[in-house]
């Protein structure tokens, strides 16, 4: 008897040369590193090094975080990822009321300069690649870490990581906007300009269907609407006036892996195939890094369990696999308390230790897509490719992502989809190790890391110290230059935001500046 997969497609006991009937694997397959890069984005993958090792981590004080990052160094780590607290992702200072009870609770507080520096003091900035979970507020701080480099004497351009700066994934499923779609796209847009001149080697934005899975989303759905929205972006930068193989080869990606590996292996060749078409044939890309899907991957936070937490470090270690398997660039490997709170040094540790094991102990890293050809893997790819081009077809018809976004296509679809495997999940029909079969009777005592509270005051005194201590004509001249700056659409805001954020204006003004000028989002369904 068939069964079906998490896109609800079938997925049939046996496979053979049937199922790959008429297939012809030059236009399907290609070589590794080659048009349509269904086999990878470079032609030696994990033979030549393996993919990067980056943890996500940020909690409290900048100095709480800069110890974990300097650990996590220690241990083996090759990249550095923050997670930032609620308040300095909704552009908010730590003392502003709407802050209360969240300072440095999901991830640490930023507010100024100040507290970058501390971030990553003693962390050589030309030697780590870091990436940052910042969507609305990303230009802020990847200007502060702009800044922090040039006080270590290290120039832009030898600057390498990450923004994500996906904010259309935050209208469909995270909540994180501030500003309405349209200057939040011109602000992107602005981004690319000013890292093609200013930091070159830097990514300049993660389209994420991490967080669209992470709210339900199938993995159809979770490549067919990031990929929408990367066409949505690279239409804004080619309308603000750039070609598209000046910003396209900066492009990256960012997926979950969930315990199901054929299909997961399957949705990231298919995304590789699809978006080296889209850019193109549509886009008339010419540099093959322009064709290249390069994304990292993160294991599935939605499928961690606070019962019997132990038994996570098995559901990341077959994540963590599927992931390699897809041919992804980067990974982070969930810790396995995150589903009851922020990660212990232990756990976090043992999440890096499980990428080691995959990277060294096991053969995954010998040859080049050891999945290529397989009837399965194949017929499924050739499956979520057909089922996420149907949706990307369905956004196109309603005039793009953004006016999709505005009618509620993808949240529904999402929606719909959490809906479905909630179901599954109470009716045990979809199993779940220790929720719904295999429980036990009493749980084990598991003593959680906290946040102290104090933090809140802690980050209030920073702040009246560096209202104190700043020159402040200095920083009202800056603002008053970015909302000149914001109010012509002909001006790169990102400049005077430097400035401003030199003077030391925090976050919260900056963002504030801009509220003034561009206004607020509010989604159509919140009356």
């Amino acid at each position: 008897m068939a069964r079906e997969s998490e896109s609800g497609l079938p997925i049939e006991p046996v496979y053979g040369p049937s199922a790959l009937e008429g297939w012809d694997p030059e236009r399907k397959l290609g070589e590794p590193g080659g048009y349509p890069f269904t086999r990878g984005v470079y032609p030696s993958m994990y033979t030549g090094r393996p993919w990067t090792m980056r943890q996500y981590a940020g909690f409290g004080t900048a100095t709480e975080s800069n110890a974990r990052y300097k650990q996590l160094i220690a241990n083996g780590t090759m990249g550095l990822s923050v997670a930032f607290d609620l308040p300095t992702q909704m552009g908010h200072d730590s003392d502003a009321p709407i802050a209360s009870g969240e300072v440095g609770k999901v991830g640490v507080a930023i507010d100024s300069i100040d507290d970058m520096r501390v971030l990553f003091g003693g962390i050589p900035l030309d030697k780590v690649s870091t990436s940052m979970t910042i969507n609305a507020p990303a230009a802020l701080l990847l200007l502060m870490y702009q800044l922090v480099g040039e006080e270590q004497g290290v120039a832009a351009d030898r600057l390498t990581g990450t923004i994500q700066n996906d904010v259309l994934k935050e209208y469909i499923a995270r909540g994180t906007y501030i500003f309405p779609p349209k200057p939040s796209l011109r602000l992107i847009a602005d981004i690319f300009k000013y890292c093609k001149a200013e930091i070159p080697k830097w990514n300049t934005i993660s389209i994420s269907g991490y967080h669209m899975a992470e709210a339900g989303a199938s993995p159809a759905q979770e490549i067919a609407f990031t990929l929408a929205d990367g066409i949505e972006y690279v239409r804004t930068a080619v309308a603000a006036g750039m070609d598209v193989d000046d910003f396209a080869p900066r492009l990256s990606f960012f997926f979950v892996a969930r315990t199901t590996i054929l299909e997961e292996v399957a949705k990231f060749r298919a995304a590789r195939r699809i978006w080296a078409r889209v850019m193109k044939e549509e886009f008339g890309a010419r540099n093959p890094k322009s064709l290249m899907l390069r994304f990292h991957t993160q294991t599935a936070g939605v499928q961690l369990t606070a019962q019997q937490p132990e038994v996570n470090l098995v559901r990341v270690a077959v994540q963590g696999l599927g992931a390699v398997l897809g041919g992804t660039q980067s990974l982070h490997t969930n810790s396995f308390d995150e589903a009851i709170a922020l990660p212990t040094d232990k756990s976090a540790r043992l999440a890096l230790r499980t990428q080691q094991v995959l990277a060294y102990e096991t053969d995954v890293t010998a040859t080049v897509d050891p999945f290529a050809g397989s009837y399965v893997i194949e017929k499924m790819t050739d499956d979520v490719e057909a089922a996420a081009v149907e949706l990307m077809e369905r956004v196109e018809e309603m005039g793009g992502a953004v006016d999709a976004i505005e009618n509620g296509f993808q949240k529904a679809e999402i929606e719909r989809s959490a809906y479905r495997i909630a179901q599954e999940t109470d009716s045990g029909e979809r199993v779940v190790v220790g929720v719904n079969r295999y429980q036990l009777d009493e749980e084990e005592p598991y003593e959680p890391l906290r946040v102290d509270p104090a933090i809140e005051a802690q980050q209030a005194q920073r702040l009246a110290a560096l209202r104190a201590e700043r020159d402040q004509e200095a920083v009202d001249t800056a603002l008053a230059a970015l909302k000149k700056a914001a109010a012509d659409n002909d001006s790169n805001v990102l400049y005077p935001m430097k400035d401003a954020l030199r003077a030391r204006a925090t976050v919260g003004e900056v963002c504030d500046a801009l509220r003034e000028v561009w206004g607020t989002y509010i989604p159509s369904d919140a009356f």
